[in-house]
């Protein structure tokens, strides 16, 4: 993990299309902005891992009901 640190209202680039700007700091909260194409998902982590997950289970869902359908394939010991 790259660390860096930043004040508020300084910037951190991203490649040539996404900015990082660190907007204010109350506490242990920090407000940040984010300037990134539409077409680049931006997920807090807690929303990120869930995401995953449920893709992953929806994978091991679909590998299971293929491997039922094969079953009941005609011809299939």
């Amino acid at each position: 993990m790259l660390i860096l640190t930043r004040r508020p209202g300084e910037s951190i680039h991203v490649g040539d299309t996404m900015k990082i700007t660190v907007l204010s700091v109350k506490g242990k909260q920090i407000k940040i902005g984010l300037e990134v194409p539409d077409d680049v998902p931006v997920y807090r982590e807690e929303l990120y891992v869930k995401v995953r997950e449920q893709n992953r289970l929806a994978l091991e869902a679909l590998e299971n009901d293929l491997m039922a359908a094969a079953e009941l394939w005609p011809g299939k010991k």
